[in-house]
Parts: structure tokens; C-alpha cells; sequence
């Protein structure tokens, strides 16, 4: 996924949440619903975290300098995690503490006919930003499930746009369908529980979230097609006696590190070494544009277990 694809997702995003968090705020109270209030609260937080996904994108483009030699890929991780965060505690938090409070105090809601228009207009703008973020997921996954996808991708902006405009869909069906149940039996207590419903679908976005940015921040290794190509190219090498370690790590989306320990033949030259050191180098490169630095070992085998050992 190039930058400019996951810029474009992140940009739809934050025109449409803008635009329709405006809009719930403004029916809210009018009308003094509280699962609107939450669909509002839930589309600021997204603005909010589109924001900050645009930050981190920015950032992570910067180049590498003294004092972080392998660049700056990682922050977008960063961010992406603290997006995750807000979710759970503004999003999450701020629409459980509203529905229980419309659960132990009803209000029955005033002119719901504008809820039904906002919700309605809500729909048909937060699925324009979904299907943006979905056909540049949908492009990048390959024949894999969804949820495969994503826990194989190195990109949160891509997936976390995704997750969040999904949670945001659902979580309008769900006031939609409080609106209309607490209307026709003259419940207003469902506005509440509609509240509550958000709450927890936003919780549940934001564990997933957390849990697959926290991976990435750790630092994941690149996929096994990769480690796969990268043995093929060293097994072409008439040098090399053993492969002892290939490890690939991802810096940031479109930024891998790979750092492989080779037992060279006995009896070759230094010349022959640095020859081959460096036609792998070159060759490990071609596989992939993301890889950037190559770090090359020369070790036994025998020296490269107690290592392991020892480590």
C-alpha cells in the first residue's frame, strides 16, 4: 500500500466524520437523544483519530538522522496505538456512561423525525468513507480473510480506518433501531441501551485495535514469502557452507530490516567474502522495495549456536 493510498483513506475519513459529527451534535440537541449524542461523540473521536493518523503519517516520512539511524516508520505505530487508545476511553467510555445514565433516567426523545434524517444522511456518507477505506484494504489482501489481513498487515492506517468507519455503520443501525423501537413502544429507555450498545461495539474496536498496533510496535518480522525468497537467493551462493539466521523486522509499513549470519566456506579469499557479501546485498534488495538496510554476518555455525545459547 503506497502513502498516497493510505493519505487518501485517512482524508475521506476525516471530511465525512467532521461533517457528520457536526450534524449528530446539532440533532442531539435538538432533539435530546442519547444514543445521538454517542453516534456524535463516536464521529469526533474518529475525526480526531483520522488527525492523528495523518500526524503519524507525516512523521514516519521523515528520513533517518543521528539519533534514529533506521528512520522513523515506527511512529505511525505509535500513533496508531494512541488512536486506539482514545477509542476506548473517550469513545467507549463517554457512550457507556451516557446510556447507563438514559437507562436509570429516561428522556423521551422530542422530534425524532430529524434523528431519523440525520441517521439516514450519516449512512449514506459514512459508506462513501468505507468503501474508500475497503477498496484499498481490498487491493492489499490478496485471497485472505478480512481478519487474516488484518492481522498480517504492517499498515494501521489502512485497517484502522476500516475498523473504525465498520464500527461507525454498525453503530448507526443500532440508534436507527433503538430510535424506531423506543418510538413505537414508547420505551425511551432503549435510547439508553442503544447507548450502551455503542459503547461496548467501541470497546470491542478498540481491544482489537490495541492488540494488533501493540504487535507492530513490538516489531513483527516481515511475511514468510519473503524470508522464503531471501534463502532462495542465498542458497544460489557457491560461498556459503550454511545459512545460519535470517531475520527480517518491519521499521515501519514500507520499511524492512534484515540482518542474515552466513558460515562461509573455509578456504575462500577475503576478496571472495566481500564479493559475495555484496552481490547478496544487491540481490536481497531486488526482492522487495521495502527492504532497506541488509546487515550481513559472517560466522560458523558452531560459534553461531553458543551465541544462542549464551543469548
Amino acid at each position: 500500500m503506497s502513502v498516497e493510498g493510505s493519505k487518501r483513506v485517512i482524508l475521506a475519513a476525516f471530511v465525512g466524520n467532521f461533517a457528520i459529527a457536526v450534524t449528530k451534535f446539532a440533532a442531539a440537541a435538538y432533539t435530546g437523544s442519547s444514543a445521538m449524542l454517542s453516534e456524535g461523540i463516536h464521529s469526533l473521536v474518529d475525526t480526531g483519530n483520522q488527525a492523528l493518523l495523518l500526524y503519524g503519517l507525516k512523521r514516519a516520512g521523515r528520513p533517518a538522522d543521528e539519533r534514529h539511524p533506521f528512520g522513523y516508520g515506527k511512529e505511525l505505530y505509535f500513533w496508531a496505538f494512541v488512536v486506539a487508545i482514545l477509542i476506548f476511553a473517550v469513545g467507549a467510555g463517554v457512550s457507556l456512561y451516557e446510556g447507563i445514565e438514559r437507562v436509570r433516567h429516561p428522556t423521551t426523545i422530542t422530534n425524532p423525525t430529524v434523528n431519523y434524517v440525520v441517521l439516514g444522511l450519516a449512512l449514506i456518507f459514512e459508506s462513501g468513507s468505507w468503501y474508500v477505506a475497503w477498496k484499498e484494504f481490498n487491493a492489499a489482501r490478496g485471497e485472505t480473510t478480512v481478519l487474516a489481513a488484518i492481522r498480517r498487515s504492517k499498515d494501521p492506517a489502512i485497517f484502522t480506518v476500516l475498523l473504525e468507519d465498520t464500527a461507525a455503520l454498525l453503530g448507526l443501525l443500532i440508534a436507527l433501531i433503538a430510535l424506531i423501537f423506543s418510538e413505537m413502544l414508547a420505551m425511551p429507555v432503549l435510547d439508553g441501551v442503544a447507548s450502551i450498545g455503542i459503547g461496548i461495539l467501541l470497546a470491542a474496536v478498540a481491544i482489537l485495535l490495541a492488540y494488533e498496533t501493540k504487535g507492530l510496535l513490538i516489531g513483527e518480522a516481515a511475511e514468510p514469502e519473503l524470508d522464503k525468497d531471501i534463502r532462495r537467493v542465498l542458497a544460489a551462493q557457491q560461498h556459503i557452507e550454511r545459512v545460519n539466521e535470517v531475520l527480517t523486522l518491519h521499521q515501519g509499513p514500507r520499511t524492512i530490516l534484515v540482518t542474515v549470519s552466513l558460515d562461509f566456506r573455509d578456504g575462500i579469499t577475503a576478496d571472495q567474502v566481500e564479493t559475495t557479501v555484496s552481490d547478496i546485498e544487491e540481490r536481497i534488495r531486488r526482492i522487495n522495495p521495502a527492504i532497506g538496510r541488509v546487515f550481513i554476518e559472517a560466522q560458523s555455525w558452531a560459534r553461531h549456536l553458543r551465541d544462542i545459547k549464551t543469548s
